[in-house]
């Protein structure tokens, strides 16, 4: 997660966080994709049944724009198209799919907050992402010490009770679910769907 990482909106959608220093879709330099292919991409995120009935919302062409609802949904999830690696950057493959609980937890995110969550959340990145500190919520790029992990295709779930997420290792080289952002209140397990590589240092 910016994982990026993280996104909101007014209407009862909101756009992710750990992605949101990384995300939306840019003006100039990056080719044009239409509304359709967005849709489809957006909907890559997640499994058909839920994807099929999700919102689908466009990243702001600007940090200061508001996301673009490109389709309505009936099922409460919110799903984003790839975004680029910086505001009028590049796409990258990082489509997303947000229950409800995951966009409170964005709100919350993106408000330095204390995220309220009332049941398991679930999201989706089945693509994978661009990176995002294992350790600082709001770190915007790698360093030396701040654990900077691309991670692979993967599910996000988040726990009422962060205790939950003690079983869990914090290392996202383990070969399984990994705890990101322990001992923070945005804490949350990833649960990897193929194998996870640390981010070389530039």
């Amino acid at each position: 997660m910016k994982r990026h990482g993280i996104v909101l909106l007014a209407a009862g959608l909101l756009v992710l966080p750990s992605l949101l220093a990384q995300h939306a879709h840019s003006g100039t330099s990056a080719k044009k994709v239409s509304d359709s292919e967005k849709i489809a991409d957006a909907m890559s995120a997640a499994p058909a049944a839920i994807a099929k009935h999700a919102t689908i919302m466009d990243w702001p062409a600007t940090p200061e724009g508001t996301p673009r609802q490109l389709r309505a949904g009936t099922n409460g999830w919110v799903c984003f198209p790839n975004s680029p690696a910086e505001f009028g950057g590049a796409s990258i493959e990082d489509p997303m799919c947000l229950d409800k609980e995951w966009q409170g937890w964005a709100d919350a995110w993106m408000k330095k907050a204390t995220p309220s969550v009332g049941a398991t959340g679930i999201a989706y990145m089945l693509k994978g992402d661009k990176g995002a500190s294992n350790s600082d919520p709001f770190a915007t790029g790698p360093t030396k010490d701040n654990n900077w992990v691309v991670s692979p295709a993967h599910i996000m779930v988040l726990y009422q009770d962060l205790k939950m997420l003690d079983a869990f290792p914090t290392d996202p080289k383990s070969g399984g679910p990994w705890v990101m952002w322990k001992g923070t209140p945005y804490a949350h397990l990833m649960v990897p769907v193929s194998g996870t590589k640390v981010a070389k240092m530039p």
